[in-house]
């Protein structure tokens, strides 16, 4: 008898069909009231659960006495309890490494597009705005040659330091809880404390996830230690930053700009504060929305969940200590 899954993500033809090659599918369209009743209906019976972009906290999972595996369709576990997981023996697994380079290239369209001020002025033109050569009213500033910070040196911290010092000949500086020795060699990058990163760097980028120790890491102390050119841009987790601080920074000119794809609530409200600001590039969660890379993540996904029901220890485990051979 095939074991059950329950799937609140919808996949391509072809991983679906491999899919139900060795389980049964149940699929949540949508997370919708309806789905989530469906969701809720379909725990009891489930051995797997396949999806992103829903919290499965304690008292959803205590409906689901037989399940033994969760495929997170993402690198950030941020949803999930690994604690409760790990007590359990529920796999966790996730889809790192296919959305390092795609990750990366985003976070570098957010330092062009604020240091050059593209959306501002690409708006400007679509408005009927342009009557004259731009003055230096509208003009940006430089990114090659400038100093990179990176707060979180991990795979898409280092796919970040590559672009900028190979690409932009930039100046590598970094800060995270251990020295890399292999990234200060290969891109002849220097460790900083966080207060002397934030005081140094012309473009401060975080790359973190989400923990207790990182949640609020950056809060109007940080801010105030930039400097008034300093741009800073976030493709981590929005919560790592006090909103309301860096708001009151961004409205105040304290720094040049910001470059947000993430936020403290997401969708962002439609009459936040970011979105009055010229000063600010948002975009919408969008660090891995390739046709590409979300087919690859979903893949990986698949078979993360295929090998823990298989009874093969996944590639890639979070909750490594929950592993029974």
């Amino acid at each position: 008898m095939k074991k059950q899954v329950v799937l609140y993500k919808k996949l391509s033809p072809s991983l679906m069909a491999r899919l139900q090659e060795q389980v049964d599918v149940t699929l949540i369209e949508s997370l919708d009231a309806d789905g989530l009743m469906k969701l809720r209906d379909a725990l009891p019976a489930a051995h797997g659960l396949l999806g992103a972009s829903l919290k499965l906290d304690a008292a959803l999972l205590d409906l689901a006495p037989q399940l033994e595996a969760i495929s997170s369709v993402s690198v950030g576990v941020d949803n999930y309890d690994i604690d409760y997981l790990t007590r359990r023996r529920i796999l966790l697994t996730n889809t790192p490494d296919v959305l390092t380079e795609t990750t990366a290239d985003t976070g570098f369209a957010l330092i062009l597009a604020t240091a050059r001020r593209v959306v501002e002025l690409a708006n400007m033109v679509r408005g009927g705005h342009w009557h004259r050569s731009i003055g230096p009213a509208h003009f940006g500033t430089d990114v090659h040659g400038k100093t990179l910070g990176i707060i979180g040196m991990g795979r898409i911290g280092e796919a970040l330091a590559q672009r900028g010092h190979f690409g932009f000949g930039m100046p590598v500086i970094y800060h995270s809880q251990s020295r890399k020795p292999a990234v200060e060699a290969r891109f002849d990058a220097q460790y900083r404390s966080l207060e002397d990163l934030l005081r140094q760097a012309d473009f401060i980028c975080l790359t973190l996830p989400l923990t207790a120790q990182t949640e609020g890491l950056i809060g109007a102390e940080q801010f105030a230690l930039m400097r008034p050119e300093s741009i800073f841009i976030n493709i981590s987790r929005g919560k790592v930053v006090d909103e309301a601080a860096m708001i009151e920074t961004l409205r105040h000119n304290r720094i040049r700009a910001a470059g947000l794809d993430v936020f403290e609530r997401e969708p962002l409200n439609h009459d936040s504060p970011l979105l009055q600001l010229n000063n600010v590039v948002a975009t919408p969660h969008m660090g891995s929305a390739t046709h590409e890379t979300r087919e690859a993540m979903a893949r990986c996904a698949v078979e993360n969940l295929l090998a823990a029901l298989g009874g093969e220890k996944p590639m890639n485990l979070v909750n490594s200590s929950a592993w029974q051979s």
